[in-house]
């Protein structure tokens, strides 16, 4: 007895020890960032985790999001915190707010209808360089193979995504390509059809989907043209786009979406893609735990890093690096395989769209846009803060904010029609 008395101290004291602590502690912390797409019990999905406020754990919502089991599906959720032993991520800070409108959202939306638009005219999809134009295939929008498309599309969106706001097409080429535009406009390369079952293409057309609801074109586009915008003397105060603007724009945008097409959004969206698209497939009933397996294929088809058009590749993770990361996904989010419920039925479609819709219309998050009246008591575009400024660089320009959150390293400022991020004193984003 003594001797089990003596050995449990002893565990006693080494679970309470410094070290063990110290452990503890050191346990690594994330963030996610993305929307509101399902609720499961006391369960958020965001950024396709499952996500869980820990008691006592900090939240900070706006509009109609009070607490954290009342956020509303499509709003933006940002979370703090690390990932339990069960893979449910375990918030100790979480921050909410209706989606809202952001730089050059409505121009993209706008650029990318019309791009569409020129691609049904021409009944093919096509790519111009250097001034040459280069026809990749035939489109098609109707017939077996789209209706395939769809089928499987319209059982992958998330709920605050309605069927008819999204548009898919065939493009008559025997690659392993697909790609979406910020418009909810989804291509698919014939080669994919032609050699993939239904479960392996939910698994692509998941990880599109995401570009779409994530906003990847518009965040992308933002990033890398708003420096080539001010030094071209076009991003004036006001947020209207005149004709030269648009000229502008739309000669960016295009060189974007080529380069988006073979070289992907940039390793840090493709991933999330990949996390999201995953999460897409698995509520749709589909077998996920094939996602590694199917990057494999295509890293045989065309080697660890692409040589052909193809958006599995350009700016991503080495195809080994990203079949493990999807391994890991699958280890913490979907370790007991497919849904027993089998695969969703499609939704259904309120209504055929027979033409693109026009660029003034509404995006599926509604909540996305501004009435004209909010629009013209909206200020201007503070164009002068900038990446890289430092706090109190802000305040002589801004003055005293409304509000600020402090977050270990990261500092958040609101005004009325903005918020500054800061990380380590200095500004990362800006918001408006």
């Amino acid at each position: 007895m003594a001797r089990r008395a003596l050995a449990a101290l002893l565990i006693t004291a080494l679970l309470l020890s410094p070290w063990s602590l110290a452990a503890e502690k050191a346990k690594p912390e994330e963030e996610l960032q993305g929307y509101a797409e399902w609720r499961q019990g006391d369960l958020l999905i965001v950024d396709g985790q499952r996500v869980r406020l820990a008691a006592g754990g900090r939240f900070e919502g706006e509009g109609d999001a009070r607490q954290f089991s009342s956020i509303p599906i499509g709003y933006e959720v940002e979370a703090t915190g690390s990932r339990q032993a069960d893979g449910v991520f375990l918030a100790k800070e979480v921050e909410t707010q209706p989606n809202g409108i952001a730089v050059f959202e409505k121009q993209v939306r706008a650029l990318t209808d019309d791009a569409e638009a020129k691609y049904r005219r021409a009944g093919r999809y096509y790519v111009t360089q250097k001034k040459r134009t280069k026809v990749v295939g035939r489109l098609f929008e109707t017939g077996r193979e789209v209706e395939r498309v769809r089928r499987i599309v319209d059982t992958l969106l998330p709920p605050y995504v309605e069927p008819e706001d999204v548009r898919v097409y065939v493009i008559e080429n025997k690659e392993w390509n697909a790609f979406a535009m910020g418009n909810y406009s989804i291509f698919v390369f014939s080669g994919l059809l032609e050699d993939m079952d239904d479960h392996e293409l939910a698994i692509v057309l998941g990880h599109e989907i995401a570009h779409a609801t994530h906003e990847h074109t518009r965040r992308r586009f933002k990033k890398a043209m708003a420096v080539q915008l001010v030094a071209a003397g076009l991003m004036a105060a006001s947020r209207d786009i005149d004709d030269r603007k648009k000229r502008a724009l739309a000669g960016l945008l295009t060189v974007f979406v080529a380069s988006a097409l073979t070289n992907g959004y940039g390793r840090d969206l493709e991933d999330q893609a990949d996390r999201v698209g995953l999460r897409y497939a698995y509520e749709a009933g589909y077998d996920v735990g094939r996602g590694p397996a199917l990057w494999q294929r295509f890293a045989k088809k065309y080697g660890q890093k692409s040589q052909a058009v193809n958006f599995f590749f350009g700016d991503h993770s080495l195809a080994s690096a990203r079949a493990k990361n999807l391994e890991e996904q699958i280890s913490v989010n979907y370790r007991e395989g497919p849904k027993a419920a089998g695969l969703r039925a499609p939704r259904p479609r309120t209504a055929s769209r027979a033409t693109v819709p026009p660029a003034e219309e509404k995006s599926p998050r509604a909540s996305a846009y501004r009435t004209p009246a909010q629009e013209a008591r909206r200020p201007p575009q503070r164009a002068e803060i900038k990446e890289g400024m430092t706090q109190p660089e802000v305040q002589r320009i801004l003055g005293e904010p409304d509000r600020e959150y402090v977050y270990s390293t990261r500092t958040k400022w609101r005004y009325p029609d903005l918020t500054v991020i800061f990380r380590q004193g200095r500004v990362t984003e800006v918001r408006f």
